[in-house]
C-alpha cells in the first residue's frame, strides 16, 4: 500500500485521537490544555493503543501552514486542582490537566514531509492529536521525503515499533541507516547487542549485502545461516562449531604497529629498533647481497651496504613503513645496529647494545606470547586475513564474523591487530573493491581500538585505522557501523562522522554529553528520555532523522550471547 493510500480516507488528524487543545505557546514548546488525561489508561483504536496524553507520546499540532510535530515531555494539574487527587480516584474525563509539547519539526500539508524546525507556530485553540500508529510507522520515510510519487522501498531494514505502539513495524532503508555511518550505543543491560544482532540479521536477508563483524567477545557466534560464515584468531574457549582460525602474517604490519607493540624506550632503543627495520627492508630487497637474510655490520665494510641501497629504488622503498621484512631476525639485526661507525666501514660493538637489551627481551616476549601467536607462531597452512577476505568479497556468502575473544590486551596485541583490520579493509576500499557492492563493517566494543594512542611517549602511535574509515570510507563504499558501552572513550572527531545514532539507555551524564555534542539534532529535553529508556529500546537520531524516535527493537531470531554467570545456579548449596 502507498502512503497516498494510507491516508486518503482517514488523513493524519484523526478526530477519534484528539487530545486537546493549544492553550500557550512558546519558542520551543507549548502547553495543552488535556481533554482525556484523567482517563483510568490510554483507547484502543483499529488495534493501536493511543495514550492519548501520556509522557513520551508523540503527537500532532494542527496549524493553518503546517503540522507541527511534538513530543509530551510533561503533565501537570495546577496547584488549585491537585486535591481532586484522592485515594478513591478512579478517573475522569474533566480534569483540568496542562500538558508541556516539546516541538520537534514541521510536517507538510501536501505532501506530508517531515523536517526539523517550525515553519510556522500553532496559534491558541488549536487542536492537538495522537499521531496515528501507520504515520508513525512511515515516519523515517517521511523525514526528507514525502508522498508524492512515493515508492516503497525494496530494501529496508525492520528494527522494530515505536515504543508504546502496537501497530505497524518500523523500517529504514540501509541508506539512512549505513549511508553516513552507524554507531549504537548504549549501557551495559540496555540491549545493544540484541540492536547490533537483529541488524546483522536483516541486512544478511539480502542476496548481494556484505558485513563483516568484528566480534570483540564471541557473543555474536549465536548467528546461525548458510550464508554467515566465521573465522578466529588464536584459540577462543567458546566459538562457532564451525569457525576456522586464520593467521595474520607479519607482513601486513607497517612499522608503526611494531614500535606499538615492542614500545621502545629512552633516546636510544627507538632510533635502533628504527635503524635495524631498514636495514631488514634491505636485506630483502637484496637477497643476492645479503644472503643470511640481515646486513651484518659490526666490524664489516660498509661497501655491499651502500650498493645494495644504490640499485634500482631501494634507497626509497627502505623507507616505505608498510615494506615487509623478516621479523624472526629483528634482534639478531638490532644487536648488529649497536656499533660505532668509522666513516667507510662499522666498528665493534658500543655501549647502545646495553641499553637495548630491555628492548630485545619485550621483542623475545612479544614474538612468543599467545596473544600474538596469530602472527609469530602461526600454522603456515591456515588461510591469511587477505585470502579470507578476498574470498569472502568474491564468493556469495552475506556476512563474515571475525572473533577475537582470544587475543589479549597484553602488548597492545587487540588493539593493534583490530587496527591491522581496518587497514587492511581501508586498502581494498582504495582499490575501489566495494564501490559495487558495499561493504559494512560492525566493529563490537569499538571504544578499545578508536581513537587509542599506545606505546611511549617518545615513539607513541595513533591507533587511527578506523578513524580513517570514518572520515573517508563512505565515497569508497566502505561503512562502519560502531557499538560501545562507552561513547565517552570514542572522539568526538569519530561520532561526529556517525550519521546515525542508535541509542540504548545512557546512564552516565559523560556519555549523554558526548552524544548531544555529536548529534546536533537532539536536545537536552529528548536526552532526558535517554536514563530511562527500557531494555531493546533506542533513540534513533542521525542526520536523516532530525526527528528523534523511540523504537523497541524487535528480538532477534537468534540472541547473542552475551549473559553472565547465574548465581543461583552456580551458587546453589547442594
Amino acid at each position: 500500500m502507498s502512503l497516498e493510500q494510507m491516508f486518503a480516507e482517514t488523513g493524519v488528524l484523526r478526530n477519534e485521537l484528539r487530545v486537546g487543545v493549544v492553550s500557550t505557546v512558546t519558542a520551543q514548546y507549548v502547553k495543552v490544555n488535556l481533554a482525556h488525561a484523567g482517563d483510568v489508561s490510554g483507547s484502543y483504536i483499529d488495534g493501536a493503543r493511543y495514550g492519548r496524553g501520556e509522557v513520551g507520546e508523540l503527537v500532532l499540532v494542527e496549524g493553518q501552514q503546517s503540522i507541527a510535530l511534538g513530543r509530551l515531555t510533561e503533565i501537570r494539574l495546577p496547584d488549585r486542582d491537585r486535591s481532586e487527587l484522592t485515594q478513591e480516584f478512579h478517573g475522569t474525563n474533566h480534569l483540568d490537566a496542562i500538558g508541556f509539547v516539546q516541538l520537534l519539526g514541521s510536517i507538510d500539508i501536501e505532501s506530508l514531509k517531515v523536517q526539523a524546525g517550525i515553519f510556522s507556530y500553532p496559534r491558541l485553540g488549536d487542536r492537538v492529536f495522537s499521531a496515528p500508529s501507520k504515520f508513525l510507522s512511515v515516519l523515517p520515510e517521511l523525514m526528507n521525503g514525502g508522498v508524492h510519487n512515493h515508492k516503497t522501498a525494496p530494501i529496508s531494514i525492520d528494527l522494530g515499533m515505536i515504543s508504546g505502539e502496537t501497530g505497524s513495524s518500523i523500517k529504514v532503508t540501509p541508506e539512512k541507516l549505513f549511508g553516513r555511518h552507524c554507531a549504537i550505543l548504549g549501557a551495559t543491560g540496555g540491549g545493544k547487542s540484541w540492536t547490533t544482532a537483529k541488524v546483522i540479521e536483516e541486512c544478511s536477508k539480502f542476496q548481494r549485502s556484505k558485513v563483516i563483524v568484528i566480534d570483540a567477545t564471541s557473543e555474536y557466534r549465536s548467528l546461525e545461516s548458510d550464508v554467515i560464515v566465521h573465522f578466529h584468531i588464536g584459540s577462543p574457549i567458546h566459538t562457532h562449531e564451525n569457525s576456522t582460525e586464520i593467521r595474520i602474517p607479519p607482513t601486513d604490519f607497517m612499522e608503526s604497529d611494531f614500535l606499538a607493540m615492542f614500545d621502545p624506550s629512552g633516546k636510544v632503543q627507538g632510533p635502533k629498533l628504527k635503524e635495524a627495520i631498514k636495514s631488514l627492508r634491505l636485506a630483502k630487497l637484496a637477497p643476492d647481497i645479503f644472503t643470511s637474510g640481515y646486513v651484518p655490520k659490526i666490524n664489516q665494510s660498509k661497501k655491499l651496504y651502500r650498493r645494495a641501497l644504490n640499485t634500482g629504488d631501494n634507497s626509497k622503498l627502505v623507507d616505505d613503513p608498510a615494506r615487509p621484512f623478516d621479523i624472526s631476525l629483528l634482534i639478531k639485526q638490532i644487536v648488529e645496529e649497536c656499533c660505532w661507525d668509522n666513516g667507510d666501514k662499522w666498528g665493534d660493538k658500543n655501549n647502545d647494545l646495553g641499553y637495548c637489551s630491555s628492548l630485545l627481551t619485550r621483542i623475545q616476549a612479544v614474538t612468543y606470547t599467545q596473544s600474538l601467536k596469530t602472527v609469530f607462531q602461526a600454522d603456515e597452512s591456515l588461510s591469511t586475513l587477505t585470502q579470507v577476505l578476498d574470498r569472502f568479497f568474491q564468493d556469495e556468502k552475506r556476512a563474515l564474523r571475525l572473533c577475537l575473544s582470544d587475543v589479549s590486551y597484553e602488548f597492545y596485541a587487540r588493539e593493534v591487530l583490530a587496527n591491522v583490520i581496518g587497514r587492511k579493509l581501508l586498502k581494498f576500499a582504495r582499490e575501489e573493491k566495494f564501490r559495487s557492492r558495499p561493504l559494512l563493517t560492525v566493529v563490537d566494543e569499538a571504544h578499545n581500538f578508536l581513537g587509542k594512542r599506545v606505546g611511549s611517549e617518545d615513539h607513541s602511535t595513533k591507533l587511527d585505522a578506523f578513524e580513517m574509515i570514518a572520515k573517508e570510507g563512505r565515497k569508497y563504499g566502505l561503512n562502519i557501523c560502531l557499538t560501545t558501552q562507552r561513547p565517552r572513550d570514542i572522539t568526538e572527531g569519530v561520532l561526529s562522522q556517525m550519521g546515525t545514532l542508535l541509542v540504548h539507555r545512557l546512564t552516565n551524564d559523560r556519555d549523554r554529553e558526548v552524544v548531544e555534542r555529536a548529534c546536533g539534532e537532539i536536545d537536552r529535553s529528548a536526552a532526558s528520555f535517554l536514563p530511562n529508556l527500557k531494555q531493546g529500546e533506542v533513540a534513533l537520531i542521525g542526520v536523516d532523522f532530525p526527528i528523534p524516535m523511540t523504537i523497541q527493537i524487535d528480538k532477534p531470531i537468534r540472541p547473542p550471547l552475551s549473559d553472565g554467570p547465574n548465581f543461583q545456579t552456580v551458587w546453589l548449596h547442594e
